[in-house]
């Protein structure tokens, strides 16, 4: 499985990396056959509060999927994701 995680226009701290890598597992657990994943986050307007954009893609051999959230904090953008996901993935099944 791999896992990677892009910031786009800031740095990327590993309290936030390691969140997003554990939230990923929890998802490959549910699936086993997730080939990768792709997080991309971004900051979308610095002057609204909420302003934090997660997007996540994940292959599978059975298909893709695809979610995109934003929040207050990356967490809870990352929360909602992968729950979104989730979602997919147990629908596909």
């Amino acid at each position: 499985m791999n896992i990677k995680i892009q910031a786009i226009h800031f740095t990327l701290d590993d309290a936030l990396k390691d969140f997003i890598d554990r939230k990923v597992n929890k998802l490959i657990l549910i699936d086993d056959r997730i080939i990768n994943a792709n997080v991309y986050l971004k900051i979308d307007k610095a002057d609204s509060y909420e302003n934090k954009v997660v997007e996540m893609k994940i292959h599978s051999s059975d298909g893709d999927y695809f979610a995109k959230k934003k929040s207050n904090t990356f967490e809870e953008s990352t929360d909602l994701v992968c729950q979104a996901l989730r979602k997919q993935i147990l629908k596909h099944k």
